[in-house]
């Protein structure tokens, strides 16, 4: 229409509104401008294809175990009115989450009643009592699912049970769990870990407070020497922990045996503090404010000999320093091992967050519209565009790579033995850092991707930045993490050289055979090859290596000691850390992948580890940096990501469903999000 006859037919709405006589003309073309009918909600379901394969097969794949106990615990928490449940959408549907408008104190108190009502479900029952892997991965499972409702409550726990119960289980002898194992179990004795110090956080072997052995009273006398001894971020002490593990520099005679961990009551049965022992809260935090984090000062006071916890190593009532292990460097590794399963604990629950994020983001965008492509089209859903996939399919397709690798780390875990503790260590500070990074990635991406609607609390995007931007420093610093992955390797390559034996374990027995060849033009089948996929991996993780080697052997030559050497290496150790840790996700995940047998399934594996592997070479310069891929490969690569999010598309929908988080525990945005901001509602 001309503006003129837009200019007649506004004229004549305004006069029909008035009542008053429409001339003929006018009212054909206000005619030709009927109302605009208002956009509606469809569910995902209703226009996506059925899923080409059993979500409830990826479901076990990416879970991989405890799957019943999972939603048993779920159901636990939807059915309590401590869990805050809201109508929403017309009371069509449930929702579960934190109540984070409660100031800091109301929010450490509902912690603690939903801690109590899981206890009296029995959730923690045999968590430490119970012998066995089995009983171990149950309680991993459990705890993964409380943390998707909320990082305080799942911290909480974590620090009472992997912390100091696993302290006393796994540093402490028979004396030690007799006396607490249950009563931690039960929570008739509420435990933190006191290790983190307000100078001192990831150099544990540099902290400061002192317990010396006085042998006439045959006990500890524990002191916080300065004020950078004190121990800080100490979750659970500030209200509620009756005791802590104490980390200290242990003195006998006037000689430092080094760090040793010991037992100390806080505060009496009535929740009073001790006498020489002073408390103070940490304050208000950007997240996890239903976690009660304390400082903590002690004033020479004195425990038994007992509470040595002398798995390790003792003293006897004379005084004399006895150990099962001679060697102090890895007398003080054994001494930080409850910190391996905190770290293991982290980085599953991070993927569990972004699988949380993820759902919410995918099923809005699969029912949200923004724009058309001519005036007269229907709006397009924002899943629909190319630049939309690009952002959210990629963390698809890591997320589920993650979850594999997760997975593994869980189970070697539990089946741990002695031999083990290395690749334990390595592994599991890799994953830890490499999981919650990209988590935060995650969230940020999937924030954004749900426009305003992501910033509100009751849409949990928004809110999980603040709660788990922790993860990236608690339980050891990230880039710490790495840059001890990378001297790790940097070990394991010098003892292989010294020896004169091939390499095993850590994945890194593909060093012992030839380099790899890449093709000089990548064609889409060669990309999506898993052959392929591994040889570059390989390729770069090998050179990387040869020169992380180099560069260090060439600082020793200049005379710079071997700690300085490492230090000055720290941009090529960064590089070959991330190459280890993505050459580990993809192995694991091609080992799970190869147990599915041939079908739909295996299919969407394939272009979930093929978009996984694309997106991680596009993202990294390595990859150009050092010559392993040409400028016209690593454009094929560019290009074959878009090709792999058009073919994932299809499939968003089936993959977060498949990961078994129940509609509750999602958002109203991720279901009926005009029925759940209408006027009708109220405001929440």
């Amino acid at each position: 229409m001309d503006p003129a006859g837009r200019r007649a037919a506004a004229i004549a709405r305004h006069l029909a509104a008035g009542a008053l006589p429409v001339p003929p003309p006018l009212a054909a073309a206000a005619a030709l401008l009927g109302p605009s009918p208002c956009l509606s909600y469809a569910p995902p379901e209703s226009a996506e294809n059925a899923p080409a394969f059993p979500p409830t097969e990826l479901r076990a794949l990416l879970d991989g175990h405890h799957l019943m106990e999972r939603d048993w615990v779920f159901r636990v928490m939807e059915e309590s009115q401590l869990f805050c449940p809201l109508q929403r959408g017309g009371g069509s549907r449930v929702f579960v989450a934190p109540d984070y408008n409660d100031g800091k104190e109301a929010q450490r108190e509902a912690t603690m009643r939903r801690i109590a009502h899981l206890a009296q479900r029995g959730v923690f029952r045999g968590w430490l009592t119970e012998p066995g892997a089995e009983v171990e991965l149950r309680k991993l499972a459990l705890l993964e699912c409380l943390g998707v409702y909320d990082h305080s409550l799942a911290i909480k726990i974590g620090v009472h049970f992997f912390l100091w119960g696993s302290a006393i289980k796994f540093l402490g002898t028979k004396r030690h769990h007799d006396k607490w194992l249950l009563a931690t179990e039960n929570y008739d004795v509420k435990g933190c870990f006191a290790m983190t110090e307000l100078g001192h956080g990831s150099n544990v072997r540099g902290i400061e407070t002192i317990a010396t052995y006085d042998s006439k009273a045959r006990e500890f006398i524990i002191n916080t020497p300065c004020e950078s001894a004190q121990k800080y971020w100490i979750g659970g002490a500030a209200n509620h922990a009756t005791h802590t593990i104490v980390f200290s520099q242990l003195h006998i005679n006037g000689k430092s045996e080094g760090v040793h961990a010991f037992v100390a009551q806080i505060r009496d049965e009535d929740g009073n503090v001790l006498p020489d022992i002073h408390i103070a809260d940490c304050g208000h935090k950007i997240g996890l404010n239903g976690v009660d984090n304390g400082r903590i000062w002690f004033q020479n006071i004195r425990v038994p000999r007992e509470n040595l916890l002398n798995f390790v190593a003792d003293v006897l009532p004379n005084g004399q320093y006895v150990s099962v292990i001679d060697d102090p460097d890895q007398r003080f590794a054994a001494f930080l091992s409850p910190l391996t399963l905190g770290r293991v604990n982290i980085a599953v629950n991070s993927v569990y967050i972004s699988k949380v994020g993820l759902a919410i983001a995918v099923r809005y965008g699969l029912s949200r519209r923004a724009f058309s492509l001519t005036p007269d089209d229907p709006e397009m859903l924002l899943l629909d565009y190319p630049s939309h996939q690009r952002r959210l399919l990629p963390l698809l397709a890591k997320v589920c790579l993650m979850s594999s690798a997760g997975n593994f780390m869980k189970k070697m875990y539990v089946k741990r033995t002695p031999e083990m503790s290395k690749a334990i260590h390595i592994y599991s500070s890799a994953l830890k850092a490499t999981l919650t990074w990209q988590n935060m990635i995650t969230l940020q991406e999937c924030r954004e991707a749900c426009g305003g609607q992501g910033l509100k609390t009751e849409n949990r995007i928004g809110i999980f930045k603040a709660e788990f931007d922790v993860q990236s420093t608690f339980e050891g610093d990230n880039n710490v993490l790495m840059q001890q992955v990378s001297k790790a390797l940097y070990a394991e390559f010098l003892a292989a050289q010294k020896k004169k034996k091939p390499f095993k374990g850590l994945g890194l027995e593909h060093l012992n055979g030839q380099n790899p060849v890449i093709p000089d033009k990548l064609t889409s089948s060669i990309l999506r090859s898993s052959k392929f996929q591994m040889d570059l991996y390989c390729l770069r993780e090998r050179d990387l290596l040869k020169q992380f080697t180099e560069e260090v052997s060439l600082h020793l030559a200049q005379g710079k000691s071997r700690e300085k050497a490492l230090m000055l290496s720290y941009q090529l150790a960064e590089d070959l850390a991330r190459a280890f840790t993505e050459r580990t996700i993809l192995q694991i995940f091609l080992a799970d992948e190869m147990n599915v047998p041939s079908g739909s399934l295996k299919e969407v594996l394939l272009l979930l580890r093929s978009l996984y592997v694309m997106v991680s070479i596009d993202e990294s310069v390595s990859f150009l940096r050092y010559g392993y891929l040409s400028r016209d490969n690593v454009a094929s690569v560019r290009n074959e990501v878009l090709k792999l999010c058009s073919e994932l598309k299809p499939h968003a929908l089936a993959v977060v469903s498949s990961f078994g988080i129940p509609d509750a525990f999602l958002s109203p945005l991720a279901f009926d999000w005009i029925e759940a901001n209408a006027l009708s509602t109220g405001s929440h």
